[in-house]
């Protein structure tokens, strides 16, 4: 067992996230480890902390985890999109209190809802590996 505050695990500043083998620009975002299990690099769980700063992104990305997240403050806009073409398929609107779930290798972006609020959520994350 550990017990522990949030603000005791280091805040880390994202600046990019690869999709397709490109590195795309995120823009005023960090996130928190707030506990995970298994290794540093490919977690089998994991649960974070994240903020998006106002106007804050994370441009178009996918992985092999599920992802849950949950909104603590703030709102956020998340898309789903093509897997072959990128395009934007779908877009909804989360606030305090919202459920996000996105599935293993779903296209998918955040963008902060607000110019002068930060978005603050929780996510947690389960890898799902071949057999």
């Amino acid at each position: 067992m550990r017990v522990a505050r949030a603000d005791e695990s280091k805040e880390i500043q994202i600046t990019e996230f690869p999709y397709k083998g490109v590195p795309l620009p995120v823009r005023d975002v960090t996130v928190r480890w707030l506990s995970q299990a298994g290794p540093a690099d490919s977690p089998e769980y994991g649960l974070r902390l994240f903020r998006i700063g106002p106007s804050g992104e994370i441009p178009i990305h996918k992985h092999f985890y599920y992802q849950t997240m949950y909104v603590l403050s703030g709102a956020m806009v998340v898309a789903v999109h093509d897997p072959e073409t990128d395009a934007k398929t779908d877009e909804r609107r989360a606030g305090p209190s919202e459920v996000v779930f996105i599935p293993t290798m779903e296209p998918h972006s955040i963008v902060n809802a607000s110019a002068q609020e930060e978005c603050v959520f929780l996510c947690a994350i389960a890898n799902v590996y071949d057999n």
